[in-house]
């Protein structure tokens, strides 16, 4: 049984996660990559390092356009055959101003990896949506 999950559940299924994969397409062809992320101000963000191919894809090189991406989280018991998944997709952008990083810091935004990990994006979400799948 598939069951479309609303937009509220999709979003606390979101806040409770918080490692998922960031999909967009990159000058080599599409591209999925694991990011921690947190869920901020109705956005999601996710540090980074700096010069990775993760900055140089995302970046338009037009001041203000917006890059489309995705960001997917799941959760799946193959066993029980159960699960559910959520994706986002919008625009990402890449957090340049001090005062704004300095506040994604204070939210408690962590590397996933260790290293210089103080590059910053930011997903604005313009369409959410999941599904769970039960045995019926």
């Amino acid at each position: 049984m598939v069951e479309r999950l609303d937009e509220a559940e999709c979003l606390r299924l979101l806040g409770i996660e918080g490692l998922g994969r960031l999909v967009y397409n990159s000058q080599y062809g599409p591209t999925a990559l694991p990011v921690e992320y947190k869920v901020y101000e109705g956005s999601i963000v996710f540090r980074t390092a700096q010069d990775t191919f993760t900055d140089e894809d995302l970046r338009t090189g037009i001041a203000h356009a917006e890059y489309h991406v995705a960001l997917e989280i799941d959760q799946i018991d193959l066993a029980a055959r159960e699960g559910w998944t959520v994706l986002v997709r919008g625009a990402a952008h890449h957090v340049d101003t001090e005062a704004e990083r300095a506040s994604i810091v204070d939210a408690g935004v962590g590397p996933w990896i260790e290293g210089e990990l103080e590059h910053f994006v930011r997903i604005n979400p313009a369409r959410v949506w999941g599904h769970r799948i039960r045995r019926a």
